[in-house]
């Protein structure tokens, strides 16, 4: 049986898929503003984000909530917090590429117990719970039994902001995209995790993401038997918003062509 905490976020998530999927049908008309270049919000995510606020505020008055339009940080020491992306993959939603996501974890002392990615275009509800599984539409799901990394698909995010360290990720992309089948950008750190966690992607790593485009997503990956770490082995991914992931044969060979003490080319 389904912790309440989980009801409550699945509630959420869909509310506020249904009302991505109705905005979706007329792209034209949002508003958008631009929070730094080539970093985008739109009154979608805004009303998204007010959406899961509230009913989890009506059910969990008392809780911390952390979510990306407001600007919150990761709190580690938080008894109880909800740490919410309302879109996961704006740019990709302004665009009609249908690649986004609803992200919503529920932490209890910086550990992060439930979350959900929803997917409204597809209607994929990806559901986990800490030591219980996880599930896409109910149905459980593990990571790939993939074992040879020249086989692996693998997601990553490049880099976008201005100030972002381009010259350090070439060097990181160039190591895997050598060495692996395939490699792909879709856009939305939280629907490459839950990918990870039921075997469409075989690894995924991304610098410089904030916990809420992670925590559900993360989770996700552990209980379908995944392996997650942040890019220097550790786990503090929800502090440094460095991550990566992969199955249990895939994951070290990623995280040593990633991490910044990687092989040279």
């Amino acid at each position: 049986m389904a912790s309440a905490q989980l009801e409550v976020a699945i509630q959420a998530a869909r509310r506020a898929g249904n009302m991505i999927n109705r905005e979706s049908l007329n792209l034209n008309a949002i508003e958008v503003q631009e929070k730094a270049p080539f970093d985008f919000v739109s009154r979608v995510d805004t009303t998204s984000q007010d959406i899961i606020k509230g009913i989890i505020g009506h059910y969990f008055p008392k809780d911390l909530i952390i979510a990306e339009e407001d600007g919150a940080r990761f709190a580690a020491d938080a008894k109880s917090a909800w740490i919410i992306d309302p879109l996961d993959g704006t740019t990709n939603f302004l665009h009609g590429f249908p690649h986004y996501a609803v992200s919503i974890a529920y932490a209890v002392g910086g550990r992060v117990m439930a979350a959900v990615v929803y997917d409204p275009a597809k209607n994929e509800l990806f559901t986990a719970e800490r030591s219980r599984g996880a599930f896409l539409n109910n149905r459980r799901i593990r990571v790939s039994g993939r074992t040879d990394f020249s086989h692996a698909l693998i997601g990553t995010g490049f880099p976008f902001r201005r100030n972002d360290d381009y010259a350090g990720f070439l060097p990181k992309l160039e190591r895997v995209a050598r060495s692996a089948a395939g490699l792909r950008r879709a856009g939305s750190a939280a629907l490459d995790l839950a990918y990870v966690a039921c075997g469409r992607l075989d690894g995924y790593w991304e610098k410089g993401l904030s916990c809420w485009d992670i925590a559900a997503g993360a989770l996700l990956v552990l209980e379908a038997g995944g392996l997650v770490t942040d890019l220097e082995g550790e786990e503090k991914y929800l502090e440094t918003g460095g991550i990566c992931s992969g199955t249990p044969k895939i994951f070290s060979s990623l995280l040593f062509k990633v991490s910044d003490a990687g092989p040279a080319l």
